[in-house]
């Protein structure tokens, strides 16, 4: 499921001088430029780390997936790792939480029914997934289980109700529990379609959207 493009430092514009250059006293303008680029080696050596993690879990599942095979497969000292990640369940948190926005990035351009389909197909058929529901059975439940606190969570129930809220519809939580089923009991892309355009029929209008219309 990618990583968020940080490109666009948000803490460059706090490090540029507002003093006008014209002013003769104006001390010397400090440069965004390092402290941008470190920003940006930063979120490319992150963005590595998770794709290690995607593929060591992928191989090994998330219980015999250890530090070192995390570090071996982005390619970094296992002191590197630990920079960003103080254990392997921190890791495993960021990677699917990086997942889960990486999948709302590609449904939110989307009509409601197509993004629901493809939500629905990506979560069937994503490799770690399967990997982890095949032999994992209790790491899925995990997956299965709504936490609040969770960052997996709490992306996914953004992403849901932002993209709900911009048809004027409700209903994020019957939305979830269909897409989550979709981690245990695969489904394929006919059957998905159907589903999705009968759940897209039955969501309830947003109250708060129609009072604003109104």
């Amino acid at each position: 499921m990618g990583v968020p493009d940080r490109s666009r430092d948000p803490l460059d514009h706090l490090i540029r001088s507002t003093v006008p250059t014209t002013v003769a006293s104006a001390p010397p303008r400090r440069s965004g430029g390092t402290r941008s680029r470190a920003g940006n080696a930063m979120a490319r050596t992150r963005a590595g780390l998770l794709d290690g993690a995607r593929r060591a879990v992928g191989a090994r599942g998330t219980r015999r997936t250890t530090m070192n095979d995390i570090a071996a497969q982005a390619g970094v000292a296992k002191a590197t790792l630990y920079n960003h990640f103080r254990t392997k369940d921190d890791v495993w948190s960021a990677l699917v939480e990086a997942e889960v926005r990486a999948l709302a990035a590609e449904c939110a351009q989307l009509e409601l029914v197509d993004a629901l389909a493809h939500a629905a197909r990506r979560l069937s058929d994503h490799p770690v997934l399967r990997q982890v529901a095949e032999t994992e059975p209790v790491a899925l439940a995990g997956l299965l289980t709504r936490k609040p606190t969770a960052p997996g969570w709490r992306a996914a129930e953004e992403a849901v109700r932002a993209r709900l809220a911009a048809d004027g519809l409700a209903g994020d939580d019957l939305v979830l529990r269909w897409l989550a089923s979709h981690l245990a009991a695969p489904a394929t892309a006919p059957v998905i379609r159907i589903a999705a355009e009968t759940l897209a029929r039955g969501l309830p209008g947003d109250p708060a959207s129609a009072e604003r219309a109104g």
